[in-house]
């Protein structure tokens, strides 16, 4: 690395990484993840990192602009992130029950997973409400490309693809590409 990658890396990356770290609250955090890109860990519960975990790419969009979210909000939540994932940049992950990332999955940019609704959906209780959650669960060897948005109570089965743009709203079965809004089977692999 010559001397004007150094220094933009200090100043572009590293002390990014070292403010998301400073303004990270989760203090249940189990492993620790290669860093390309800046992590804010946030929220009351567990959030685990296996094995050669890594967070941003460097050369993909948004690398100096971006950062990783993950939030374990109440006590009670999880999020687990096995051996060998690679999560590319501006990748984000909110639960309230449970997340499970098993091995050896790839997320492209701008990919989201969350396990609940957000906010209760009853017009009455959308701000004081608690909302409903399901876990998610990502199984071993898959591919989510970009801007992809997994949402409560889905499971994507080992060895799928979840082609760019795609809102996963329903479970998805091994060795399958699924793409779209809602996303749907387009063949198998």
């Amino acid at each position: 690395m010559n001397l004007k990658s150094r220094i933009n890396f200090f100043l572009f990356v590293k002390l990014r990484i070292w403010k998301y770290q400073f303004l990270s609250s989760c203090n249940r955090v189990v492993g620790k993840p290669i860093l390309y890109q800046p992590l804010q860990l946030k929220g009351n519960g567990r959030i685990s990192f296996g094995k050669n975990i890594q967070i941003g790419v460097i050369n993909s969009p948004g690398y100096y602009s971006n950062y990783c979210y993950i939030e374990a909000r109440t006590e009670d939540s999880e999020i687990i992130i096995e051996d060998n994932v690679a999560l590319n940049n501006g990748f984000s992950a909110v639960a309230l029950t449970k997340i499970t990332i098993k091995k050896n999955v790839l997320i492209g940019v701008n990919c989201s997973i969350i396990d609940n609704d957000g906010h209760n959906l009853h017009a009455n209780h959308r701000i004081v409400g608690k909302p409903k959650s399901v876990e998610v669960f990502i199984d071993e060897n898959v591919f989510l490309g970009n801007n992809v948005t997994v949402l409560k109570g889905v499971m994507i089965g080992k060895n799928s693809v979840i082609g760019n743009g795609s809102v996963v709203t329903k479970n998805i079965p091994e060795n399958v590409i699924a793409a779209g809004n809602p996303a749907k089977i387009i063949r198998n692999l």
